[in-house]
């Protein structure tokens, strides 16, 4: 029987201070990062997604970032391709690959290699419920897919269109609810060796964080930078302009609001979306949570437990 290939998952809510963790222990593994982050891939998307640095990556090979233009659509499908494919990189230098991010869909599809060739999409059904959703509402379409599959509903954001339609073509296609094919692919183990790290803090002190961030982005001219990206082309239906901070900017600049409800609009949906992320990640199979406040907030303790967890499981 063949060796299973090892990889290291480090993910946790928004603002919960990964980047910083990832990049200490990426040197002390000596290898590169793969980020599981959607909005990070895409180009000129700074400020908004948090991207990380060039000064704050210290040297450290990032793969998915700052990859795709925005007027490129950046799905699962793509993100496990691309992402496998570096790991294969990492693997054939005797590295240790390190997946970083919060995209906790993206990081179950790469780590349990989940078959979406079933869900190939059907350009008349997406046209059909995208008209139902310009017609109607983002609303009145997530009512359509909670009639038919109520667990789907639960899981997928109404205002995440494309999820939304995803799961309303596969039911119409096959017959079968996308929560129960998605439960079945979810029982799968895993064909890597892993540890699989979930960085927390309490729920006080991540909103805390969140809101500062946001007053940081708006600060280092997230305002501006969505301008540009509208100059370039980008409008508010285009897949990277549903990213939080970018679409209530959208909103301001269409005249829907003033600019200090878009950025309380922004700091109450990014609460929300961490809260989300941290269900998410309660719901997953063979996690290890760390808790920032039991190692006292001291990154190099959280560091040597996670690298005596990698040592006992043989990962390197």
């Amino acid at each position: 029987m063949m060796k299973k290939k090892n990889v290291v998952i480090l993910t946790g809510p928004t603002a919960v201070g990964k980047t910083a963790l990832s990049i200490a222990l990426a040197k002390k593994l000596n290898t590169g990062i793969i980020s599981a982050d959607s909005m990070q891939v895409y180009k000129y998307m700074d400020i908004g997604s948090a991207k990380i640095t060039p000064e704050e990556m210290q040297g450290v090979e990032h793969d998915l970032v700052d990859v795709y233009e925005p007027q490129e659509e950046f799905h699962v499908v793509r993100f496990q391709q691309d992402a496998k494919a570096a790991m294969k990189r990492l693997w054939n230098k005797n590295r240790l690959p390190l997946v970083v991010g919060g995209t906790g869909f993206y990081i179950q599809a790469l780590l349990y290699d989940i078959d979406f060739t079933s869900e190939a999409s059907d350009p008349a059904l997406r046209e059909k419920y995208e008209s139902i959703a310009r017609a109607e509402g983002a609303p009145a379409l997530h009512a359509r897919l909670a009639a038919v599959d109520p667990k789907a509903a639960e899981e997928i954001h109404a205002n995440n269109i494309k999820r939304v339609i995803r799961a309303l073509e596969f039911y119409e296609k096959t017959g079968t609810p996308i929560s129960l094919h998605n439960e079945r692919e979810r029982a799968r183990s895993s064909p890597y060796g892993f540890a699989y790290f979930v960085l927390t803090d309490a729920r006080e002190r991540l909103y805390a964080r969140i809101d500062a961030r946001v007053d940081t982005m708006m600060e280092l001219g997230l305002l501006d930078e969505v301008k540009k990206l509208r100059s370039m082309g980008c409008t508010r239906d285009m897949v990277s302009m549903q990213g939080l901070g970018y679409k209530e900017i959208f909103g301001y600049l269409d005249g829907e609001y003033s600019l200090a409800e878009a950025v309380r609009i922004i700091k109450r949906d990014t609460r929300h979306f961490a809260k989300r992320q941290l269900t998410w990640f309660k719901r997953e199979r063979d996690v290890i949570w760390i808790d920032k406040s039991a190692f006292d907030y001291d990154k190099e303790k959280i560091l040597s437990y996670i690298l005596e967890i990698i040592e006992e499981r043989g990962l390197q």
